[in-house]
């Protein structure tokens, strides 16, 4: 009798399984190391080009306010100036619904090149704006309208270039290649910051309102063209070739990209979790901080951002390290660590902070910024991995950019409200900690995926030995589960056995060899 006829009581089995087709050697996706090292510049390039704005603007807010809004007091310039910046953030979860599944739909490669074209031409716009003195009320108008389009276009930036460099990716490496794409979001950003600093330094203040202040957004231009040229120069990705190819005999029906995102919302809400701890943290160290040092602590300005990009450039050394680190020990590991690190230490970290000595202070930076290496080392890897290939670019990009609009981007509004409404500054640090809970608590429920497959994805290997070693841990794999299997009918059959044993007239049956598996003669 045939394991089919068991599972249907003796009867031939109707509705049977669809089998998984079988792995082959051929099936197993070989990565070429030259193209894995442009997909990961082009893509890391495009994030470095995101951050290079936020550091540019936010080093540079002060010398705005005056250009565009030269008739308010001091602190009304810098506020405008900065709820001008906090106005992408808003429609990024836009751009994301926009990119996202078009991205799915026509490739990563095309939409990618888009977000990069749309990303540079308005950085680059900022420049070329008038000032108030020159057009009045439409030099702000101007500027507003160059920071929709920027959030606009970076709403389908960070999930396709994750996506992108998951998809390329060898899957015992993924880790270390997604590292990069967060080096690219130091690297953009000290890059952005060491420029304004050395503009403010070298340049006289009415040379800097003049002309000085318009000189790092040109520099996106040439950014953009670097990063779009290595963008274009790519393929498709393999996951994304073989999704085409399946669709092609297969055709999607209208509204399964829809059905897909709702049968996966457990995903969705993961997804919202890991970049909440991820984005709070991020935002806290990179943008609050340096505010809150001055501002609050009465530490001086200069200093307090030379400190800050400092610790930055430590972590992109860590950077990859940690990448490296998650594939080899998991990606659940490394990032439960991050979230319990930050829960201890935050607290220790800002008693550093406000001693006012200046190694303290670095020390309870560095701390903080090691921590979140944790996070931005593995979760380029963690992130496109809870997805399969259909919706991977979609889904990730919607939910990434809700929750970083939500919480990721409000973080220094609502951090520093949290310490004038209070007069606690220690809430930073609370909050930090509560970031960390909420991160820990989704990432206990998150499946591990290191070294494995990405969802929908045959395997990949760095080359064909390694695509040999992959096709026999499957088969290892599968042998394991044969005897797991086995190990379970003995355990059922057992008990089968026992159950009949305590009935009589089963009893009596079995003896004979009468007794069927419902029990009846």
């Amino acid at each position: 009798m045939s394991t089919s006829d068991l599972s249907t009581g003796g009867q031939p089995a109707i509705h049977q399984r669809k089998r998984k087709k079988r792995l082959r050697l051929e099936d197993i996706t070989v990565v070429d190391r030259a193209t894995l090292k442009r997909a990961v510049a082009a893509a890391a390039l495009g994030n470095a080009m995101e951050w290079f704005d936020f550091g540019v603007y936010s080093y540079i807010a002060v010398t705005l306010g005056r250009v565009f809004y030269p008739d308010s007091s001091g602190s009304v310039q810098l506020l405008a100036t900065l709820a001008t910046f906090a106005v992408a953030f808003l429609v990024r979860p836009l751009g994301g619904m926009f990119f996202g599944p078009l991205g799915d739909r026509i490739g990563r490669q095309k939409v990618l090149a888009a977000t990069m074209i749309m990303m540079a031409i308005s950085t680059f716009c900022i420049g070329l704006i008038p000032s108030y003195a020159s057009i009045g009320i439409w030099a702000p108008i101007l500027l507003l309208l160059a920071r929709l389009v920027q959030g606009f276009s970076t709403g389908g930036e960070y999930g396709g270039a994750a996506t992108f460099i998951a998809e390329y990716s060898p899957d015992r490496r993924r880790g270390f290649m997604g590292s990069w794409l967060e080096f690219g979001t130091l690297g953009g950003y000290v890059l952005g910051a060491a420029i304004v600093t050395a503009l403010t330094s070298y340049l006289d203040d009415e040379t800097l309102l003049s002309w000085g202040w318009r000189v790092p957004f040109f520099i996106a231009g040439p950014l953009g063209l670097i990063g779009l040229y290595l963008r274009l120069r790519l393929e498709e990705t393999p996951a994304f070739q073989q999704q085409a190819e399946a669709q092609t005999s297969e055709p999607t029906p209208k509204n399964e990209f829809v059905n897909m995102i709702t049968s996966n919302w457990k995903a969705l809400l993961v997804c919202v979790g890991l970049v909440l701890v991820f984005n709070v943290t991020d935002y806290m160290l990179l943008s609050y901080m340096p505010s809150y040092l001055s501002a609050n602590l009465g530490y001086d300005a200069d200093h307090g951002l030379l400190l800050v990009l400092l610790v930055m450039l430590v972590m992109m050394v860590v950077q990859p390290l940690v990448g490296l680190l998650s594939d080899r020990v998991g990606r659940k590991p490394v990032i439960l660590a991050g979230c319990i690190g930050f829960l201890v230490l935050s607290i220790p970290s800002f008693m550093l902070i406000q001693t006012g000595s200046t190694l303290l202070i670095f020390a309870g930076l560095m701390i903080l910024g090691l921590l979140l290496n944790c996070f931005t080392g593995a979760m380029p890897a963690a992130l496109p991995a809870l997805f399969p290939t259909a919706i991977r670019y979609g889904a990730l990009a919607i939910a990434f950019n809700v929750s970083v609009s939500l919480f990721g981007g409000t973080t220094p509004l609502f951090t520093a409200w949290l310490v004038d409404v209070s007069g606690n500054l220690m809430m930073p640090a609370f909050y930090l900690m509560l970031a960390a809970v909420i991160g820990a608590a989704t990432i206990l429920v998150t499946p591990e995926t290191a070294s494995k497959p990405l969802k929908g994805s045959s395997p990949s290997a760095s080359d064909p030995a390694e695509a040999k070693e992959l096709l026999a841990e499957h088969h290892a794999s599968i042998e394991e589960q044969l005897e797991e299997i086995e190990s379970e009918l003995k355990r059922i059959e057992a008990r089968r056995d026992s159950l009949i044993h305590q009935h009589p007239e089963l009893s009596k049956r079995d003896q004979w060899g009468l007794s069927g598996h419902s029990g009846r003669g």
